[in-house]
């Protein structure tokens, strides 16, 4: 239960506000020394740049909270059409970061046209000092107290909205996961979820979605890494009456699907090479074609990915496009294996426990003490789903009100650590198959290969034996 925090406590554990960071813009030296002269005893942190491609390459690597922008970079101009374009641009990359327009006296028509591609102020040369400190400062505190604002609004939404999937995550491990998806949530940013399999990428996709202004459209997901490459264009993208022998009828696409809303894309690391070339048309142009269509269509969605593959690796070994790793992790989120947030395998348990029970009407209470140990010790190498397909065993299979250590079916030894005539027939199966997702470091499509498989029976296995 929260408990409310004393002042003293506040004034110990308050972490120190970061000084606010500013990009000044402006072909002049001596003007953009005199605003460091200005700024800098003031607490600012000062950056500056003397052309558009050099505030474009700050804002690559920086993140400030206010930007002062000149308008003309080129010797005698002055219609204003370099800074108007930047502004612009700098807009549509991230519409909260408040610009502040240095302008020549007397151009105030110029002024209000900045103002209406996106700026939020704007001073005349020369300026006054308090005046320009005074517009600084109040854009500054005005952008900082809306960051604050969305972010409480997203953990008071991650807490208590209605409709989100249940997402339980209170040990150390998985604090860092909940302010990134509290952070990003409410945004409109592509988001990339990375870990071991089973760790729970889908629940967190679907959290984000939750969060963002996009919930009331669909979440369409498409685990893209079991599309076999002569189905991969017309289940994501659609296809038209004739496009192919079966193309009977017209059919719409996952994307199109999606349209306003939120596409997941699961096992995004075993799209095969060719068919990554046409998933990035997509990503970086909004734009797609149904297979046999001879014109383009726009969709506007938020795509969020997932994968237990180290992408980085692949890319380097030429399996995966950088470019489109690119596109996909604009923030990256790592799902801790179940092993490494073991304070939530009680709450875990109790939760999947009271789902089944109620699905499967079972008169089941709890955990026997031995039970609940023998879980907790347990190194859980399928993560949250092996735990979630043990309880559901274990609430089918028990003959009391609470369940048994012998209910849930859990060896200390792992199977491969066992003798082979000790195995049931899927026990081997389950080894094999792990085996061969080791061996190829997750990559499905390779697996399935060694084991004479198609990827869609293997990602059946992988689904039944929690792996």
């Amino acid at each position: 239960m929260p408990t409310t925090a004393k002042p003293e406590d506040v004034l110990v554990t308050a972490k120190p506000t970061r000084p606010p960071r500013v990009l000044a813009a402006d072909d002049q030296q001596p003007i953009l020394d005199a605003i460091e002269l200005l700024l800098r005893p003031q607490g600012y942190e000062v950056d500056t740049a003397r052309s558009p491609a050099l505030v474009r390459e700050a804002l690559l690597s920086e993140t400030y909270d206010a930007l002062l922008i000149d308008l003309n970079y080129t010797r005698d101009t002055t219609s204003g059409k370099e800074g108007l374009d930047l502004i612009a641009e700098i807009t549509g990359l991230d519409s909260s970061v408040p610009i502040i327009v240095m302008t020549a006296w007397g151009n105030v028509e110029l002024a209000v046209e900045a103002m209406r591609r996106g700026a939020r102020d704007f001073i005349q040369k020369p300026w006054d000092n308090e005046r320009l400190l005074v517009v600084l400062r109040t854009q500054i505190e005005l952008r900082r107290a809306l960051q604050q604002a969305e972010r409480l609004e997203a953990e008071n939404r991650l807490l208590r909205a209605e409709g989100r999937p249940e997402f339980i995550a209170n040990a150390p491990a998985m604090q860092s996961v909940l302010e990134t998806i509290a952070r990003v949530g409410p945004s409109d940013a592509n988001v990339l979820i990375t870990g071991e399999h089973g760790t729970g990428k889908e629940v967190v996709a679907q959290t984000l979605h939750t969060l963002s202004a996009r919930a009331s459209r669909p979440m369409v997901a498409v685990n893209t890494g079991a599309l076999s490459e002569g189905v991969f264009e017309s289940e994501l993208f659609g296809h038209v009456k004739g496009a192919f022998t079966d193309a009977r009828t017209d059919r719409i696409g996952r994307f199109e699907l999606a349209d306003g809303g939120t596409i997941f894309l699961d096992e995004i690391g075993n799209v095969p090479v060719r068919q990554q070339a046409k998933l990035l048309r997509v990503l970086e142009s909004g734009e797609m074609e149904r297979v046999g269509a001879s014109r383009s269509r726009r969709v506007d969605v938020r795509v969020i990915s997932a994968t237990n593959r180290n992408l980085q690796a692949a890319c380097a070994a030429g399996e995966f496009r950088e470019d489109l790793l690119f596109r996909l992790n604009t923030v990256e989120i790592h799902l801790p294996p179940l092993r490494d947030r073991r304070e939530d395998i009680p709450t875990l348990a109790g939760h999947f426990l009271s789902r089944y029970a109620q699905r499967y009407r079972r008169e089941v209470k709890g955990f026997a003490p031995p039970a609940l140990q023998a879980l907790i010790q347990y190194a859980w190498p399928g993560n949250v789903r092996e735990l979630e397909h043990t309880l559901e065993r274990a609430v089918l299979m028990t003959r009391s009100e609470e369940i048994k250590p012998a209910d849930l079916g859990l060896n200390s030894a792992r199977p491969q650590d066992q003798n082979l005539e000790e195995l049931s027939l899927e026990d081997v199966e389950s080894v094999l198959v792990r085996k061969a997702l080791q061996r190829f470091h997750g990559n499905v499509s390779q697996a399935a290969e060694a084991l004479g498989l198609s990827r869609g029976a293997l990602y059946r296995r992988i689904e039944k034996y929690g792996l």
